[in-house]
């Protein structure tokens, strides 16, 4: 039972047809405009609408792009295409990857591996995911997919719809990526596809297998397609980071004399007096580091993929398609960490050998760049992050046309159940350092005969911190569309009507607990302050990890590894319980019904096919929990109660789509729309949750709206033989809504522990709120494609092509900052590019490509300062020879030039992180039959 269940919480009543139908009668839906003159779009899926034949071994990669355009021309609007080989023959690791080769999309990296999806550089949570034409659940806390669960092996099309439709579920304001897995009746013959592979990794020196099946056929009347995909990893990153900005309001606004001494160092050392230690926008803007740590991160990662198809088609007119998605996917992350913590609760500063009062002056900003300290808090932290999903997707779609109509319908579920389970075993060692930035991030220096790196009997035990998350993420979806083909008389130019309803329920709950290990028995704290770092067997980090020495520079250092740390330190009956204050649920309604009208007419002698419509959309939001409020008796602890709220909110969504054939092969199109993304889950809940290092309350908002956008785009499309496509598109969005954190209120007298128990002091915490953002923003882009077989060029360079696309945006979209630093938001890139040359015959093909992003905002620390991810090009290579007709050898390498990750806040003056995860080389067969 979980906690909602023990609560009278009030039950959620669809009344969003209601409220829907009302919107309709006063939007004017249903007045005496004729229906045509509202209506808009496209077919009800793009990708979907043609059979698509699955390039395999006998294929090549010029054809799986020949593919992609023909799917890119024949679309309504603005989109891009991969399918089959392109999708699986690039040496991509997850989904995430394969997605970064089409135009405008990007990538968002974690250790090495791709793992969320940016559309013309915007910010994730800016794209719609569906696949098979339902959206789709992934366990994470927003509306973005976490690609990195999906394995690309049993995808068969991608395609990125940029400009929405009214048949389109939701339009995302970046996209919409539009997923297709492989049915029966999409191959003239049975199939039998096998693959494998050995991959290794340069750092880890561990080879990483992966297989993948996939087998279909048809009987008569009926088909059925099965694949199968599963795959290992083991990926291990070494990073010098950590090295944020901290505000030194951490030691002015203590009592007594660690706060006298912070103010006369600072005015000794640095010529900075300080007028108001309490006054946040002054203390805000003298700045030192937080914590100096390198970390050695290892991570295994067992993923499985499967589909399955079952299709009944009697005739061309008809089919009924029952369609499933399962994974799994189960990451362990071990990371060994030594760091400097330089703003523990006993330190304030000694000396300050050096700042820069001259690189952000501009923000009234000082940093001290290299500082010596009272009491440093020197950590040995051993941490383990468990990550197990499980995915599922089912659906049923009818196909039929009958008597002049299409009648298209759709049932399906997507869910996915993630469970996270997190544990830091932590030793400290108080005594005074000297810590300071480097050109690649920063190091801890020996002082007063204490080396952090070769001391462990100094090191005492704190805690063995425990943390579990379950995540349960379910959507339900029903839609109904009826398309009907037309011979008007009176308006000939109307070739038809398109219109259809859609149903859809979600709900996200979360359950969450958190305790600390301190003694060998529950309650115990018999460990802490006694046992001491020697006492568990320590191996050196380099040895616990497979692989040879730390990159960013020459050190190592001695670790508890996590197996022993959760044999040793989890005594027999341990169980981490969930919190009911912790606890929260979000549950969504949405109905949309929409129209739209297709038209065929000439302009000028030239074709033109229009396309318009609109959607009305009903959405209705329960969300409840528990809260926290302070005791009515005055003191300061809190009491924690349960509450609920309601929120809703209806649109009319108009969009219209224009294609103009200019020239034979020559296409201009034209797109204009106005489209929503909804709020993520996690802002909607009803919660509140604490941050004592940020001395801040964040409360959930259910009041939250979607951010919109007005956009419209241009383009010109020149259609060449052999695949050929050269593209250029500009687009505008205004949006308006973007969601902040915002400071929303106090509470005073906090009482603040440390991790060991004692009273760290009583403060003021500040209560943040997502909220909609006033006024709008502009984003004005331009997209270039060149896909080019260059036998065009010259016959002797018969086979050699090019796959290049190019995206440059110019906003004024900004990201919150307390202190008014401009920044963009978190995410968006000005410019993203891809290009790739390729080569292939009848038996050998080769392909290299270079992906690159250029710098943006990783995080606005502490609403403050922004970081930065720093501007990353990757290129990967891919070989390939077939044995005969059947049988091909693939030769892949991923990040081959040994690229780093690199970020810093503001300024590459003040680096937060230098990281490698090494490059990639695997060896694959693959087998068609």
């Amino acid at each position: 039972m979980t906690f909602l269940e023990q609560q009278d919480f009030p039950r959620f009543q669809p009344r969003v047809l209601a409220r829907l139908m009302k919107s309709i009668l006063v939007g004017g839906i249903l007045s005496t405009t004729p229906l045509v003159s509202l209506a808009l779009a496209s077919d009800v899926t793009t990708a979907e609408t043609e059979s698509l034949e699955v390039i395999s071994v006998k294929g090549s990669y010029s054809r799986s792009l020949e593919r992609a355009v023909d799917l890119k021309k024949s679309n309504t609007g603005f989109s891009d295409s991969i399918v089959a080989t392109d999708v699986a023959d690039f040496p991509e690791q997850n989904l995430a990857e394969a997605l970064q080769r089409m135009p405008g999309v990007t990538i968002e990296r974690n250790k090495g591996l791709g793992s969320k999806v940016n559309v013309r550089s915007l910010p994730t949570e800016f794209t719609h995911v569906s696949i098979n034409n339902l959206a789709t659940a992934s366990g994470s806390g927003g509306r973005d997919v976490e690609f990195d669960i999906f394995a690309s092996e049993i995808i068969q099309s991608v395609t990125v719809q940029k400009s929405p439709s009214a048949a389109d579920e939701e339009g995302g304001i970046a996209g919409s990526v539009q997923i297709s897995t492989a049915r029966p009746f999409d191959y003239s013959d049975s199939k039998f596809i096998l693959s494998a592979e050995g991959a290794h990794n340069s750092i880890s020196k561990e080879i990483d297998p992966k297989l993948s099946l996939l087998a279909s056929d048809t009987f008569g009347d009926w088909g059925a397609l099965v694949s199968f995909s599963t795959s290992q990893r083991t990926n291990r990153t070494d990073s010098n980071s950590g090295i944020n900005f901290r505000p030194m309001g951490r030691f002015l606004e203590a009592s007594g004399a660690r706060s006298a001494q912070a103010i006369t160092v600072l005015e000794r050392d640095a010529g900075v007096t300080v007028n108001d230690r309490l006054d946040k926008n002054e203390t805000n803007r003298i700045i030192f580091q937080d914590k100096v740590g390198d970390r050695v991160y290892l991570n295994d990662q067992d993923k499985w993929g499967a589909t399955a198809s079952l299709q009944y088609k009697p005739s061309n007119t008809f089919s009924l398609t029952f369609d499933a998605m399962l994974g799994g996917y189960k990451a362990v992350e071990d990371e060994y960490d030594a760091a400097a913590y330089t703003a523990s609760s006993r330190s304030t500063l000694e000396t300050i050998h050096d700042y820069d009062d001259t690189t952000l002056a501009e923000y009234g900003i000082v940093v001290l760049t290299d500082v010596s300290y009272t009491a440093t808090q020197h950590e040995f932290l051993s941490k383990e992050r468990i990550n197990d999903t499980d995915f599922t997707q089912y659906s049923l779609a009818l196909d039929w046309q009958l008597q002049g109509w299409d009648i298209n319908a759709l049932v399906g579920y997507s869910g996915a159940d993630k469970t996270l389970d997190y544990a830091n075993l932590k030793h400290v060692a108080y005594a005074s350092s000297r810590s300071r930035w480097t050109a690649n991030g920063g190091e801890t220096l020996a002082s007063a005969g204490f080396d952090m790196y070769s001391s462990p009997e100094s090191y005492l035990f704190e805690a063995y911190e425990t943390e579990l998350e379950n995540v349960t993420d379910d959507k339900y979806a029903a839609q109904l569309d009826f398309k009907k083909a037309l011979e008007l008389g009176f308006l000939p130019a109307l070739s038809s009507v398109q219109f259809g309803v859609r149903y859809t329920d979600k709900s996200k709950e979360r359950q969450f607990g958190a305790t600390k290990i301190q003694g060998p028995t529950a309650g115990s704290s018999e460990w802490v302050n006694t046992r001491t770092m020697a006492d568990s067997q320590l191996q050196l980090v380099t040895d616990i990890v497979p692989g040879g020495n730390y990159q960013p520079k020459d050190l190592n250092w001695m670790q508890i590894s996590n197996d022993y740390a959760r044999n040793t330190f989890r005594y027999s009956g341990f169980s981490v319980p969930f919190n009911a204050k912790d606890y929260y649920r979000v549950d969504e309604e949405v109905l949309s019904l929409y129209a739209m009208a297709n038209m065929d007419f000439d302009l000028a002698g030239k074709p033109v096919f229009l396309n318009a419509g609109v959607r009305a959309v009903d959405t209705s939001v329960l969300s409840f929990g528990y809260h926290q409020i302070q005791n009515a008796d005055g003191s300061t602890g809190f009491t924690t109660e349960p509450i609920s709220k309601e929120g809703s909110y209806n649109e009319l969504l108009p969009s219209l789509n224009m294609t103009m054939e200019v020239l034979d092969d020559v296409l201009v199109r034209a797109a204009a729309s106005e489209t929503l993304m909804r709020p993520a889950l996690t802002n909607i809940a009803y919660k509140r949750s604490v941050s004592w290092n940020s001395f801040r309350f964040t409360d959930g908002n259910p009041d939250l709206k979607p951010t919109y956008a007005k956009q419209w785009e241009l383009g010109v499309e020149w259609y060449l033989e052999n695949g050929g496509l050269l593209a250029a598109s500009y687009f505008w969005k205004d949006i308006e809504g973007v969601v902040r954190q915002e400071l929303t209120g106090t509470v005073p007298n906090v009482e603040k522990l440390n991790a060991n128990g004692s009273l760290d002091g009583y403060y003021e915490f500040d209560v943040y709120q997502p909220v909609n953002a006033e006024g709008s923003y502009k984003v004005t882009g331009l997209e270039l494609i060149a896909q080019l077989p260059l036998s065009r060029l010259h016959p002797v360079l018969d086979g050699f092509g090019i796959n290049a696309n190019y995206t440059i945006l110019d906003n004024t979209l900004t990201g919150s900052s307390d202190l008014d630093i401009p920044t963009p938001p978190e995410g968006l890139a000005d410019t993203t590019w891809n290009f790739t040359f390729y080569y292939e015959n009848e038996s050998f093909d080769a392909r290299i490509s270079y992906n690159y992003k250029d710098k943006y905002v990783e995080v606005i620390e502490r609403s403050l300062y922004p970081v930065y991810r720093d501007a990353y090009g990757q290129t990967d290579i891919a070989l390939g020879y077939k044995l005969n007709d059947n049988i091909k050898l693939s030769l892949k390498a991923i990040n081959v030039t040994d690229e780093a990750t690199k970020g810093y806040t503001l300024t590459p003056a003040f680096p937060v992180i230098n990281e490698y995860s090494g490059r990639r080389i695997s060896l694959g067969l693959r087998a068609d039959f």
